[in-house]
């Protein structure tokens, strides 16, 4: 069978080309250049990926250069972390190197523009010189200090990295041009004086260089042949240039920079800022928290990294920014666990069962298949007895036709084991149940090959022989965030869309076979998902962290959440429709239920301003939407369609909207000075009594 080669992403296209066109392949060289100021999350998986990646497709070296150049943000625990996060996700770099390693060498770089009269210290604030540098609108134009002799640049300078002036009375700027287009090329800083302790160079430096400077001389002196970066970057790279041609030499190599489209994962913070702040705030348990997309904590909920170089296989390389979807990485991950997690029975909301017909003292050792997706995996046995623990959601006394678990007079089969039947509860004084009866059919022995063990029923279910069971703690983890772009809203702050149900932990009961289990150990529990082994573990206690459930429910959720949106504006033209007002009371309680129960703000907000149209119905469902959600309100809706929105409905024939629009407004101070003069006129000419009583009780 031929197999079709993958086509060269633009990268690699690239190089394709210059190779072709004479650059020699032993002089390829790439880095991947992180600043430890925070630990690697899964947007540097891509580019960790795409940088070591063609070094293993070019056999060429890749350095890992720690950009170390901001003391005040940067700790050698960071360092650490960074080099774990490499090295488990499979990758090995040539050369361990630091900007820092550079630093009199920059400095020495930077004392020779200032000689020729490209560098030079301005004084100025940083506020005068923000207002200096003009606009992407207006040209810049030359700051006071611009035109200082090369003597008096020299000396301060030395003074600057001797020690000699506080913070922010000095920095050095590149010589360019104030007037240029790209506002970057407009005498960029090169270096500020920082009194700060540097976690390698201890207190030897006074002053640090800036990004853009050190990076591009840092990757002529590694001789990176191809500099890899993001996006935002690209007006970046006529400066990164610049910087190279006061120093290059024409028989060395010369960096070029070019840019792809970073990962923009949905229902998740990249900045390393934000997830800083949710460590520091402790909404989070610390930088490896399983709900962090950092490397360490999806290494800790487990996730593999054979899983997250097939999510950035699968993405790809592109020029294009675009935003994917969570459900993807997990795709990936499910792919993998599945065909090496081991299967195993646990039980995480037990409730009793009792086969009455099964003798007391008898214990059985049932064979049980490891993974039926890993032929080599075999078998391992499983003690079953008279008592035994099921989820509590799967048994009904009372049952409805579509309902494929245990009830009273309805039979299932045990995983393995036999077929039983539902006979009685025992129930608490509350009328909880603490016991479930259940008669069993001797000669249903799964495997057994007698007529019995060959029966069909409804459903099957999980379980864990009580007298058996090991004790756990298991976190249930879900996402951190319940919209899909918690960063992206104006007037909004993304800790608004902290999911309060990310993490639920319960007592659970799994089976033996999980007695000496390791840290990081991965096992699919049976119809649940897959989980792994925390390092909060100990010999007497084990721990356990849900990675993925065995489908996707939050696809399942917002599918849902869709439907019941749709389903709910249907119910508004019956609404409209009722005469009867017990009735249409009746109608309005289920509408008004259904909003609240929506979680998706984005879903919401689009869906207020997709009804912004001029139809009553489309108007009373937008209205009621913003009375009564919690998740949306009025300062969450583009100027431009509330506006709209308020004033068709004020002149809306149906009353309620004109209520509703009535109510909103006055929830909406900011908006409601503007509508005062339309309120005033709807006063004057209203003939409907409630309406007239919600303007009479709005305070104008």
């Amino acid at each position: 069978m031929s197999t079709e080669e993958k086509s060269l992403h633009f990268i690699e296209q690239i190089i394709e080309e210059n190779l072709a066109n004479g650059f020699s392949q032993d002089k390829l060289r790439f880095r991947f250049p992180p600043e430890p100021n925070g630990y690697l999350h899964i947007g540097h998986a891509k580019s960790i990926c795409l940088n070591f990646g063609l070094g293993l497709r070019y056999n060429a070296p890749v350095n890992l250069r720690f950009d170390d150049t901001n003391p005040a943000k940067e700790e050698q625990e960071y360092v650490d972390a960074i080099k774990e996060d490499l090295q488990w996700l499979g990758f090995n770099w040539a050369e361990e190197r630091y900007a820092s390693d550079y630093f009199e060498q920059l400095y020495e770089w930077a004392v020779a523009m200032i000689k020729k009269g490209t560098a030079y210290v301005d004084s100025q604030s940083s506020e005068d010189m923000a207002a200096q540098k003009g606009t992407p609108t207006q040209p810049g134009v030359d700051g006071p200090y611009r035109n200082r002799s090369v003597e008096e640049n020299l000396t301060l300078f030395e003074g600057m990295k001797n020690g000699d002036f506080p913070e922010g009375s000095h920095v050095l700027r590149a010589k360019i041009d104030m007037k240029s287009t790209n506002m970057l090329m407009r005498d960029p800083l090169m270096y500020r004086i920082l009194h700060r302790h540097h976690h390698r160079t201890g207190n030897d430096w006074k002053i640090y260089p800036m990004y853009d400077y050190a990076h591009g001389e840092s990757d002529y002196i590694e001789q990176i042949s191809h500099s890899i970066c993001t996006l935002e970057f690209v007006m970046h790279r006529e400066l990164y240039n610049w910087f190279l041609d006061q120093i290059y030499d024409d028989n060395k190599v010369r960096p070029h920079q070019y840019e792809f489209a970073r990962l923009n994962l949905n229902y998740t913070v990249m900045s390393k800022r934000k997830l800083l702040q949710l460590v520091q705030e402790n909404i989070v348990k610390g930088w490896d928290d399983p709900r962090m997309p950092t490397i360490s904590g999806l290494r800790r909920r487990g996730y593999t990294a054979n899983s997250i170089r097939k999510f950035c296989e699968i993405i790809g390389v592109a020029k294009r920014e675009n935003v994917i979807d969570v459900s993807l990485l997990e795709f990936c991950l499910r792919e993998d666990l599945n065909k090496t997690a081991p299967r195993v029975m646990a039980v995480l909301d037990p409730v009793k069962v009792i086969i009455t017909n099964y003798p007391e003292d008898k214990e059985e050792f049932l064979e049980a298949e490891n993974n039926q997706e890993d032929d080599a995996a075999g078998f391992r046995k499983v003690p079953f007895s008279r008592e035994f623990y099921i989820e509590r959601e799967d048994f009904l006394e009372v049952a409805p036709a579509k309902f494929f678990r245990l009830s009273i007079g309805n039979e299932v089969r045990l995983k393995n084991a036999y077929i039983i039947k539902g006979e009685s509860v025992v129930k608490d004084s509350e009328g909880n149940i603490t016991e479930i009866h259940v008669t069993y059919d001797t000669d249903s022995l799964s495997g057994s090959g007698s007529e019995a063990s060959k029966r069909k029923v409804a459903g099957t279910l999980h379980w864990v022989s009580i007298k058996h069971a090991i004790e756990a703690e298991v976190r249930l983890y879900d996402r951190l965030f319940i919209d899909e772009a918690p960063d992206s809203h104006k007037e909004k702050n993304f800790l608004e869309f902290m999911n309060t149900n990310s993490l639920e932990t319960v007592k659970g009961f799994v089976e033996p076979s999980l007695a000496n289990v390791n840290l990081g150990d991965k096992f699919q529990f049976q119809r649940l998902g897959y989980f792994n082994v925390d390092k909060d573990s100990t010999a007497s206690k084990l721990v356990f962290n849900k990675t993925v459930g065995l489908k996707d429910a939050w696809e399942e959720k917002g599918k849902k959440e869709a439907n019941l949106l749709m389903n709910t504006q249907k119910e508004i033209n019956k609404y409209v429709k009722e005469k009867d007002e017990t009735n249409a009371a009746v109608l309005l309680k289920s509408i008004v239920d259904n909003i609240e129960s929506i979680d998706n703000f984005s879903l919401i907000n689009q869906t207020v301003v997709k009804n912004v149209k001029n139809d009553n119905n489309s108007l009373l469902f937008a209205n009621l939407i913003l009375l009564h959600s919690d998740k949306v309100q009025a300062k969450d809706i583009d100027l431009e369609p509330l506006t709209k929105l308020y004033s068709m409905s004020l002149k809306s024939q149906l009353a309620a909207v004109r209520i509703l629009a009535i109510q909103n407004l006055e929830n909406d101070k900011l908006n409601l000075e503007d509508f005062k003069l339309q309120l005033s006129e709807l006063k004057n000419t209203e003939k409907n009594e409630k309406v007239l009583d919600s303007l009479n009780n709005l305070i104008l």
